[in-house]
């Protein structure tokens, strides 16, 4: 589960002009994870710890209203090619103020900085995402190294997220690109033993 947006998150407000999404640096672990935590504990987002934010600190992007964290994102690469847009999350307080599509347009941009091809998500809300360029995919033009996460969710076996993708240079990708041949992995933690959903390539 990559994000904290809800239906109701995805109107057309304008953002004030004081709120800037910047780089996440250390000092922002701490209510980084208390904004995703919260949701985690209402079985939103995936939870996330100081070691887990401290080794990916750099992938995220914040707001800030004041000393308040009112948003933040992160931009996950997968290959020299494509990332993922995730750990995206609002402030309740804050929600219908443009503030998601404020730090998803900063990831994209900071995508497109990095030369990406194709950005993509797992989401709740397929339509604002749409409003952000995105269109629905399936599963298998997914890189198997997205289904890492997955693991850790308890929706894992029944996921019901969307995914979407935003190509960002269209000059240097082809529909599937991103995925993989279809084959069964099995993924070894400790000692238990996973079979990861088998991916059909498209035809």
């Amino acid at each position: 589960m990559i994000s904290a947006l809800a239906p109701g998150d995805t109107g057309e407000s304008a953002v004030p002009s004081s709120l800037v999404a910047r780089k996440a640096v250390m000092s922002d672990i701490a209510p980084v994870i208390e904004l995703i935590n919260a949701y985690a504990a209402k079985g939103i987002m995936l939870p996330r710890t100081e070691f887990e934010l401290s080794e990916n600190i750099r992938d995220f992007s914040v707001i800030y209203s004041g000393r308040t964290l009112v948003g933040c994102g992160a931009l996950h690469f997968y290959s020299p090619t494509v990332g993922e847009v995730r750990s995206l999350a609002v402030h309740p307080e804050f929600k219908s103020n443009g503030i998601g599509r404020l730090l998803v347009e900063a990831l994209a941009t900071e995508a497109e900085q990095y030369l990406l091809d194709a950005i993509w998500a797992f989401t709740y809300v397929p339509e604002f995402f749409a409003r952000l360029g995105f269109s629905e995919v399936e599963r298998g033009e997914l890189p198997l190294k997205a289904w890492k996460d997955c693991l850790r969710c308890p929706k894992f076996q029944c996921c019901d997220e969307i995914a979407v993708m935003r190509v960002l240079r269209p000059e240097h990708w082809s529909p599937g690109r991103a995925g993989q041949q279809a084959e069964s992995l099995v993924q070894i933690e400790g000692d238990t033993v996973v079979l990861l959903p088998v991916i059909q390539p498209r035809t």
